[in-house]
């Protein structure tokens, strides 16, 4: 059941609402990871709905907080770059696996880039998808200098001239100042190649407002272009998407729902407030 469906169900019924009834939307509005901000706005105007058109109000509302900026992929001449960035555990490097099959499958070259050398797995898990989706992977030394990886893969995306090259980042080191001074550097040895043209941060939905505390420490330190938000299933309601474009203006790309390269896609803010609202 959608966010709003049984306000709205009510709504329509009476404009008559109770401060148990009102007390009830606001639990449900912070148990969806809005947050206190958006929660308190959506209250102040959802008084004023009349029944006839709560939902069309409701849209308009949801809709005013999204993002301004462009969802589109920014897709250049020559190879474009996209550095991936996020905690580790929000699915970060399935999502650079996904969105390189998501490119192969739309015509595009892709090269990939192992960066995440602190961890292993990471690494194996990334190869073993390059391998089933037939991408070159590019890797180094376990806790091997990631950018040194990063500068192997864009000279290789370069040389062989591929459409999409995508770095895959560490998201852990011994402190935040750590992880943010190292993926400061990949992006600067990076650019001695080529310019990076995305920065996408990968956020999970299930982790509500702690996603949001996320997105605000990578924004101060890189430049962040778009969100992939993970884990947007039947288990998370997702309201952390609308927290962190009202709050930071960051439009979400891209959405993961699950675990097989089918589950990835566009981000269709139509398609996710009607969701909110069925």
């Amino acid at each position: 059941m959608g966010l709003f469906s049984k306000f709205i169900a009510k709504i329509k019924g009476t404009n008559d609402f109770s401060p148990a009834d009102w007390a009830e939307l606001e639990q449900e509005l912070l148990s969806s990871d809005v947050g206190p901000r958006l929660t308190q706005e959506f209250l102040a105007a959802a008084k004023k709905v009349k029944g006839e058109n709560a939902e069309e109000a409701l849209i308009e509302i949801m809709m005013l907080n999204l993002s301004k900026g462009s969802r589109q992929p920014i897709i250049t001449d020559g190879t474009t770059t996209i550095m991936v960035v996020g905690v580790n555990g929000t699915g970060k490097t399935t999502s650079v696996a996904k969105l390189a099959s998501y490119y192969t499958k739309n015509g595009k070259s892709v090269v990939l880039a192992a960066g995440d050398t602190f961890r292993a797995a990471a690494v194996d898990q990334l190869k073993t998808w390059g391998d089933r989706i037939g991408v070159v992977v590019v890797s180094g030394k376990e806790n091997g200098d990631p950018a040194s990886v990063a500068f192997d893969g864009a000279k290789s995306a370069h040389d062989s001239n591929s459409d999409i090259f995508i770095i895959d980042t560490a998201g852990r080191l011994h402190n935040k100042s750590d992880l943010m001074a190292e993926l400061s550097k990949v992006k600067r040895v990076v650019e001695k190649v080529s310019p990076i043209n995305e920065v996408l941060l990968v956020i999970d939905a299930t982790t509500g407002q702690n996603g949001l505390q996320q997105a605000r420490i990578f924004t101060e330190s890189v430049d962040v272009t778009g969100v992939i938000l993970t884990k947007l299933d039947g288990s998370a309601k997702g309201g952390v998407a609308l927290a962190i474009e009202a709050e930071l203006g960051i439009p979400i790309k891209w959405i993961g729902t699950g675990e097989s390269e089918q589950d990835f896609a566009p981000f269709d803010a139509q398609s996710y407030i009607s969701g909110l609202l069925a």
